[in-house]
């Protein structure tokens, strides 16, 4: 009985997911730095009104999310780990973890944007929280994807097991971790620079 998975590290397909997937992950990455790029343009011409509404943000909650989001993204880390090692339930377990940490960055992440509508902070109410909105938006969109990525993953380790291709599995961690990078990206432009 084979105790490890073996990767085929010549394989087109390796890097994980294939070259294509790593296509997308560079293009949404460039996709943001433009934003942010336009943001701190923005941000150089009306300086008061950037800074002023970016004390309007709650901080903690920033900071809570990068919390959740690394964790769930090293529970990823270990829950490919013992994929590899065909520890499936310890696989699974990490996994678990993974999607709880995505789920309560969606909740906290709901509970900041009922807070910015009930202040009335929307989208058009200034280029900063346009920029806030739309990029905050945009990211949380990947976590859903991510989390329904997880899921299919999550189910095919749970009924077959024997069955999930490490690439596969490895592909829905790399699109996981460019969650988290993003995120990184986001949270101390938006809720700390300005």
């Amino acid at each position: 009985m084979k105790t490890t998975a073996t990767i085929d590290y010549k394989n087109i397909f390796y890097p994980p997911g294939g070259i294509l997937l790593w296509i997308v992950i560079y293009l949404e990455l460039v996709t943001f730095g433009i934003a942010l790029v336009f943001m701190a343009i923005n941000a150089k011409a009306e300086p008061e009104i950037f800074h002023e509404s970016r004390l309007m943000l709650n901080t903690a909650y920033g900071a809570i999310n990068t919390v959740f989001l690394l964790s769930s993204g090293w529970c990823m880390a270990q829950s490919v780990h013992f994929l590899k090692r065909r520890n499936f339930s310890k696989s699974k377990l990490f996994l678990k973890l993974t999607m709880l940490g995505g789920v309560l960055f969606l909740v906290l992440k709901g509970v900041e944007y009922y807070d910015k509508v009930e202040a009335g902070l929307t989208i058009g109410y200034n280029a900063f929280f346009g920029y806030y909105w739309m990029l905050t938006l945009f990211h949380l969109i990947h976590v859903v994807v991510g989390i329904i990525i997880l899921l299919v993953l999550g189910r095919t380790l749970s009924k077959k097991p024997e069955t999930l291709k490490v690439e596969d599995y490895e592909s829905g961690a790399a699109f996981w971790h460019m969650c988290d990078l993003i995120w990184l990206l986001l949270f101390p432009i938006i809720y700390l620079l300005f």
